[in-house]
């Protein structure tokens, strides 16, 4: 979607994006650039009212297993990092990814990472993904064809083997168990 409004900046839409995510019950992710701007987003949004913590490289390994418990048991509804949040991870009450800056080209945002990044909404039935970005870049461009050339075929196959998606469903277990 595009939104050309004076003065409403990707940080303004992503908080009305957000309330309306967890209105739905839902979690959001948000991606950031930089370790600073997860702090800082995530101190944002909590002095705007919102349940937000943030995970990045220096967040210790103890602490990311509890940090995503707590996003997966309600604790909180935003979690903001950098590029923890890519793949690996089965979060199904996810529904939306913010990628903020979409369009700054370089390691966090090639069309791989932005493919892995956007594949966090996927577990999620209604799951959706917002590119933030003042021009699409060939990295986004290509990682949303990508995207939609996989969905289609998934598509086909469920119609094919009369398959009907629905969010995956995945026990929060404690770490090591």
């Amino acid at each position: 979607k595009e939104k050309q409004q004076t003065g409403w900046s990707q940080i303004d839409d992503v908080i009305a994006e957000t309330e309306t995510t967890i209105k739905k019950g839902e979690k959001t992710l948000i991606i950031t650039l930089t370790k600073k701007q997860s702090e800082e987003l995530a101190q944002f949004l909590t002095d705007k009212g919102f349940r937000a913590k943030f995970m990045h490289s220096d967040t210790k390994t103890m602490e990311r297993t509890e940090i995503l418990k707590g996003l997966r048991s309600d604790e909180f509804d935003v979690l903001i990092g950098v590029n923890l949040l890519r793949e690996g991870l089965d979060l199904p009450e996810v529904s939306l990814v913010a990628i903020l800056d979409a369009d700054r080209e370089g390691f966090l945002r090639s069309e791989v990472s932005l493919i892995q990044t956007m594949g966090r909404a996927a577990r999620n039935l209604g799951g959706r993904v917002i590119l933030y970005a003042d021009v699409i870049t060939g990295s986004m461009q290509r990682a949303i064809t990508e995207c939609e050339r996989r969905r289609k075929m998934q598509l086909a196959y469920n119609k094919k083997h009369k398959i009907t998606p629905r969010s995956i469903s995945k026990e929060i277990r404690e770490f090591g168990a």
